[in-house]
């Protein structure tokens, strides 16, 4: 049984979700993602470099238990109702204080509903709308580093 317990999940690992991800990994980071279609999540874990710690699942149970605490969770899915759904079916996994980001570019107001539902549930909550490319996602952002408590 794998005891791993990782540092950042991601939910969606089409294109930019895996990209991002897997550069999280590239610079140290235990990651782990999840998405329905299995050939997704096959692919994100082919897709690693040497001697990095990913994992890809189906479940998002499956993924929440296997991240530290607090939880630090991404959502690369289309803005809408689809980022209420996997709010909805994220609420009843998590613990207070668990951060929950939104990468995709959803419109603001829906940002600030999120984020007061979010604190309601004593959850915390990010709209962080993710652009660059496949190539930034994989190899562009800056912010990797600072954003879950790592330096160089």
């Amino acid at each position: 049984m794998n005891e791993t317990k990782y540092d950042f999940g991601m939910i969606g690992l089409g294109v930019m979700g895996s990209n991002l991800l897997l550069n999280m990994a590239d610079h140290g980071f235990a990651v782990i993602g999840y998405d329905t279609n299995p050939d997704k999540t096959s692919l994100f874990e082919s897709s690693a470099s040497k001697n990095t710690i990913v994992k890809g699942v189906n479940t998002l149970s499956e993924m929440i238990d296997a991240l530290k605490v607090p939880r630090k969770i991404m959502m690369l899915v289309p803005a809408g109702n689809p980022v209420d759904s996997v709010i909805a079916d994220l609420t009843p996994l998590l613990q207070k204080g668990d951060i929950i980001i939104d990468g995709g570019n959803s419109h603001y107001t829906d940002t600030l509903r999120r984020i007061n539902e979010s604190k309601d549930k004593g959850f915390h909550f990010m709209g962080i709308g993710i652009s660059g490319g496949e190539e930034g996602a994989r190899k562009g952002p800056t912010t990797i580093k600072s954003c879950c408590g790592k330096s160089e």
